[in-house]
């Protein structure tokens, strides 16, 4: 306690350098708090926003559909009527268990043909798992939609058709022929993804079952409570329905261009952590420095009434830690308050690469980033304290006292 209390004391008897010296440490937290709040809150939007418009949080496929399934999908048709289906739905954690079945063919409107991935989907099932499209002209699906249809924004405008229109669908049957129905447009959708919205559509999985003259599913999907819980779900799925003739998938395994991302904005947040850093070091560095050269005749004073090398280091140590200390918290508290009023605002983001509209950006300050703000902020003050600690215990008694006269 005496070391802190004249630590304090020396700290406050130079208001001016001790200031100077807090704003470089409370400035580097802010900075780190913002920009790693920033990056935060953008994959977690984009993280939801995929899993709640196209991916869900895992998926349960018949064994093989990842590496076969395109090239023969009615080979990897889950049951209608499968019993594992209910036995996932009871699992801890597990809130809806959605079918789906993937097609893809051709959509036409008067002379307008293109091509089109499609889903067939439950409605009921959906309107929480799909609570991330966007719904720009229309409405959502409905479970009394027998023939309705979801087109993407980018088909849309490709096709020409609004909500209301009636277009024809054609698409190869099971047996390997070609069928076709008829579906009326309910709404225009856009996702997180330009390039699904360019191809997609959904309708019902009877009208889709109807097409394709095929039962069954080609996946579940699967929302959680949390998504913090996938991993844990997912290795319970595989160990519970090992040698099921099942296979499992997170949407993480199927997001490249996320975790792609991630590990880039990963490295820069360390480029800017190592920058940070240097700042608050030669700030302290210098702080220390000219403390010492001031108080140099103290130091000689001290050690002559008997205070050892030890104990002038640890104090001139302490001296820099109560200053990281202090420099953090005040950066930890200004930069929630900022935190908080820039996401009330906003941040208005254009259009990134792979998306068709901008977006408010916001700052998510988890309890990580503020830990990996002060624990920079106090141990680069610490490291910046150490030669000045050290320089200030190795001072000549004599010259030390002699050094004012």
């Amino acid at each position: 306690m005496t070391d802190l209390l004249l630590a304090a004391r020396d700290i406050l008897r130079q208001p001016r350098r001790s200031a100077l010296a807090g704003v470089a440490i409370s400035g580097g937290v802010i900075a780190l708090m913002l920009a790693g709040g920033f990056v935060e809150w953008n994959f977690w939007n984009y993280r939801e926003a995929t899993i709640h418009s196209q991916l869900g949080h895992l998926r349960v496929h018949k064994e093989g559909f990842t590496q076969a399934g395109q090239a023969d999908p009615f080979a990897f048709l889950l049951p209608e009527k499968a019993p594992q289906r209910a036995e996932i739905a009871r699992l801890p954690g597990v809130k809806e268990v959605a079918p789906r079945l993937f097609f893809s063919g051709l959509v036409s409107l008067g002379d307008a043909t293109v091509s089109f991935v499609g889903e067939g989907v439950e409605p009921g099932r959906e309107r929480e798992l799909s609570g991330g499209l966007r719904i720009l002209e229309g409405r959502q699906l409905t479970d009394a939609d027998t023939d309705g249809l979801l087109v993407g924004e980018g088909l849309a405008a490709n096709l020409g058709v609004k909500p209301g229109d009636r277009v024809a669908l054609v698409a190869n049957t099971e047996a390997g022929g070609v069928n076709a129905i008829e579906a009326t447009v309910t709404g225009i959708f856009s996702s997180i993804s330009k390039a699904y919205d360019d191809v997609a559509l959904r309708l019902p999985r009877a009208a889709v079952a109807k097409l394709l003259r095929a039962d069954g599913a080609h996946a579940w999907v699967l929302l959680l409570d949390r998504t913090d819980r996938t991993d844990e779900v997912f290795e319970a799925l595989r160990s519970r329905f090992a040698g099921s003739g099942l296979e499992f998938s997170r949407w993480i395994d199927s997001s490249d261009f996320y975790r792609k991302s991630r590990d880039l904005y990963a490295k820069q947040v360390v480029i800017m952590k190592l920058i940070i850093g240097i700042i608050i070091v030669l700030s302290i560095s210098n702080s220390q420095m000219m403390s010492v050269i001031e108080r140099t005749g103290e130091v000689g004073t001290a050690m002559a009434l008997g205070s050892s090398r030890a104990t002038v280091l640890r104090r001139f140590f302490i001296e820099g830690l109560v200053l990281g200390v202090a420099g953090a918290a005040a950066g930890v508290v200004l930069g929630l308050l900022l935190g908080w009023t820039i996401s009330w605002i906003g941040i208005p983001i254009p259009p990134p690469p792979g998306m068709a509209h901008g977006y408010d950006g916001e700052i998510m300050v988890t309890p990580g980033i503020v830990a990996d703000a002060v624990v920079l902020a106090v141990l680069t003050t610490c490291a910046a304290s150490v030669y000045p600690a050290w320089k200030a215990s190795r001072l000549v008694i004599v010259d030390a006292l002699r050094f004012n006269r």
